[in-house]
């Protein structure tokens, strides 16, 4: 038929420009023409308008939102659809196979009537495409989710990430879909696409959306590296329970954007403290232990974020949080927090400290010692010690050793800090002169 070969004639000439054309189900148009006097072609590219109208400058822009363009040439309309848009899409649903015109045209013709949300039928890009209004307060998929979700995957990891950042719980048929398309989602699903889905997450809904993830077993095909921490269990601060490490990780990243509600790298490094506790656990006299664990989680975080795709510098980030983030939880002296605070990026490896005591309900006696050595380490190190030992304060004093020796040192010390006391000279007359203020005998 004329008009068919004229359809393909038009997709050819796209073809040779390098995009994609066919023909929307040829054998059921060729039967519609068979029908009808007016001739009418659907066809599918992914070339747009601009270039189109470079190749067909008859061409008009079509009013219909998900018609791109028509073109009318020799009495016959050619109709154009965008190709398949889903970037995670089904195998059968790469190939468009109904046009909103087709389907009014069977609907009269054979009495039956397909929901709009079909994926073989090309819709406009939107972020919303494929959700229903949120105005019900929940997120829900339109139509029938499993067929919804076939037109692209994706949609089931943007379905959680609306759930997390709006704060709105997911339809229960919704969700029944995105508990059975969890393997799909990594078969069809590129993991770039996915981690441009997550990037939109902030930083204080990323502990939701990662429970959402593992819920629906979706994490389990992204990063398989975290499963293990779901089947190890610790006991509780208090000792009356316990609980799994999973559970510890989301604590984490709950508390941690609290203190830092915009850092996304830092949410996102508190995914990965503990994942070397998966590869160092061992049990020793009743207990488990994990020797190293923030070493070897680092080497594995490594590899996790080089397959996700994420940038070198990103990746050195992170890294350097998982591999340092334990060393806050011991009591540091004047060496250690100096050693500590000389640490890259070291108020996140505070705050990563800070939101492990919170997601164990821990105590503070550590985190707040070194949150008061902190402040000695602003002070040079040559003035945290006084010009004048204990046996020279004795001579200079004229007393015996005792509990005055240490008040004596002490004050000389503050002396020094405050900048009263700079030199040994000084430093003499202070102890003289003390001794006769106190009248010390």
């Amino acid at each position: 038929m004329q008009p068919i070969k004229d359809a393909a004639s038009i997709c050819k000439t796209i073809m040779r420009n390098g995009y994609d054309a066919y023909i929307v189900n040829l054998p059921l148009q060729k039967k519609i023409l068979d029908r009808q006097a007016e001739k009418e072609i659907d066809i599918c590219t992914d070339m747009e308008f601009d270039n189109l109208l470079k190749l067909f400058p008859d061409m008009h822009k079509s009013d219909d939102s998900m018609c791109k363009a028509t073109l009318s040439q020799g009495g016959i309309t050619f109709s154009f659809y965008q190709g398949d848009l889903g970037k995670g899409s089904y195998i059968d649903a790469c190939v468009t196979k109904l046009t909103p015109r087709l389907l009014r045209l069977m609907e009269k013709q054979g009495g039956f009537s397909l929901h709009g949300t079909c994926p073989t039928i090309p819709q406009p890009k939107d972020v919303y495409d494929g959700f229903e209004d949120f105005s019900s307060g929940e997120i829900k998929l339109v139509g029938i989710p499993d067929e919804t979700l076939k037109r692209d995957y994706l949609l089931a990891i943007r379905a959680l990430r609306f759930s997390a950042n709006y704060n709105l719980p997911i339809e229960a048929n919704t969700w029944l879909s995105l508990l059975r398309c969890a393997r799909r989602v990594s078969d069809y699903v590129r993991i770039s696409d996915i981690m441009d889905e997550w990037r939109k997450v902030e930083a204080e809904n990323m502990w939701k959306f990662v429970q959402y993830l593992f819920d629906t077993m979706i994490l389990h095909g992204i990063i398989p590296e975290l499963m293990p921490l779901t089947r190890i269990s610790l006991p509780s601060e208090n000792g009356d329970s316990k609980e799994t490490i999973w559970k510890h990780v989301i604590g984490t990243m709950r508390h941690y954007p609290e203190e830092l509600p915009f850092d996304w790298y830092g949410t996102l490094a508190c995914l990965f403290l503990d994942i070397g506790k998966a590869f160092t656990g061992e049990s020793f006299d009743g207990k488990l232990l994990f020797y190293q664990h923030h070493q070897v989680g680092a080497k594995v975080t490594r590899k996790i974020l080089r397959r996700l795709g994420f940038e070198p510098e990103d990746i050195d980030l992170i890294c350097h949080l998982v591999k340092n983030h334990m060393r806050f939880h011991f009591m540091l002296n004047d060496k250690g927090i100096r050693r500590f605070k000389a640490q890259f990026e070291y108020p996140r490896l505070i705050e990563l400290a800070r939101a492990e005591v919170k997601a164990d309900n821990g105590t503070y006696t550590e985190f707040n010692h070194n949150m008061k050595m902190l402040e000695r380490a602003d002070i040079d190190e040559d003035m945290l010690e006084p010009l004048l030992n204990g046996q020279k304060i004795m001579e200079l004093a004229h007393i015996h050793p005792g509990p005055m020796v240490g008040l004596i040192r002490d004050a000389l010390l503050q002396a020094q800090i405050a900048g009263d006391v700079n030199t040994l000279e000084e430093a003499v007359r202070y102890v003289k002169d003390y001794k006769e203020k106190e009248k010390i005998q």
